[in-house]
């Protein structure tokens, strides 16, 4: 990768986030244009293009993007009233940052999927 992305640029501390989770593996900060009241991004420390790129070597990181999205559900104090989590892949899913991420969503009623 020859340009850094702007989540590993967040991640190594080169630009501003508003963190809300951190661990050697996932680091959790605020969007910063929410859909939501509450809308944290969860991504892997370690550059990972997307969910579709996700390989056998990556088995402990996905169980751990899902462990940090429960555990910021519960910082921000929705775990009990209810939260989505979201992760768009691939370009007509609407992603705009090529590095696998999770969203928490939350702090409002959500519509249906349907």
């Amino acid at each position: 990768m020859s340009d850094p992305c702007i989540f590993c640029l967040i991640v190594a501390g080169n630009i501003p986030g508003t963190f809300v989770y951190r661990d050697e593996v996932v680091v959790a900060f605020r969007d910063i244009t929410p859909r939501a009241p509450v809308h944290v991004l969860v991504v892997p420390a370690e550059h990972i293009e997307s969910l579709a790129t996700l390989d056998e070597g990556h088995r402990e990181i996905g169980g751990r993007l899902l462990q940090a999205a429960a555990e910021v559900a519960r910082i921000e104090g929705v775990a009990e009233r209810g939260y989505r989590v979201v992760a768009n892949t691939g370009p007509e899913s609407g992603s705009e940052v090529a590095h696998l991420h999770l969203h928490v969503l939350a702090g409002r009623p959500m519509r249906g999927m349907g």
